[in-house]
């Protein structure tokens, strides 16, 4: 493992464990319907990141869907349950194992970041509205990650000497155009179709401010 990577696992390590220490747990044992939303969006993210296309180790490149995830669970659970998926992923063997912390760092913790500050600046920075959720909240944020996802995940190889930097451009950082939009798609109908049939499954979105106008 190089310096990086070692770095990457530790500080995630310890990002996780204080993560978990401020889930309410004990609520989460008791509420049914929170485990079925919690574990079903774990395992719909798990299926979802097997389906990639690369040609170089690491330079592979699949539909995140952390923006959706990020509105839907909450910022804590949200990073829990897509910190378990790429576990899942890297036990399958579809990720190496010295670059989960470098993987949870960019694959995970950054989109979550993002999308999340997204989410708040537009609830406390311009109107709220149905319209404003779906395309401000998801669709641009779902094409803003991927777009970072790349460019750091290639960035990093490149500066931990991995690959050369006409490779990680020629081969990942070339794909972010073609990423853009269908991310943001996905992102975009998640929501869309969430808040038209099972608003109460989404911990961002609520009637009074985004319907009501309140």
């Amino acid at each position: 493992m190089t310096t990086l990577q070692t770095l990457a696992w530790v500080t995630f390590v310890l990002l996780f464990l204080n993560n978990v220490r401020h889930l309410d747990l004990s609520e989460f044992a008791n509420d049914k319907r929170r485990q079925h939303i919690v574990f079903g969006a774990m395992a719909a993210l798990f299926f979802l990141w097997l389906f990639r296309a690369g040609i170089y180790d690491g330079l592979d490149v699949h539909f995140l869907w952390l923006t959706a995830l990020s509105l839907t669970l909450g910022f804590r659970w949200a990073l829990f349950a897509s910190s378990v998926a790429l576990l899942g992923v890297t036990v399958v063997g579809l990720e190496e194992w010295h670059m989960f912390g470098v993987n949870a760092w960019l694959n995970v913790v950054a989109p979550i970041a993002m999308s999340y500050l997204v989410y708040i600046i537009s609830f406390h920075k311009i109107p709220r509205h149905v319209f404003i959720y779906i395309f401000v909240c998801a669709f641009f944020p779902g094409a803003l990650v991927i777009a970072l996802q790349i460019f750091l995940l290639g960035g990093y190889y490149y500066i931990d000497d991995i690959y050369s930097w006409q490779v990680v451009y020629d081969n990942y950082i070339l794909l972010i155009p073609l990423m853009l939009f269908p991310e943001g798609l996905l992102n975009g109908m998640t929501m869309t179709l969430f808040i038209i049939y099972k608003p109460e499954w989404v911990y961002s979105f609520h009637d009074k401010f985004y319907i009501d106008g309140k």
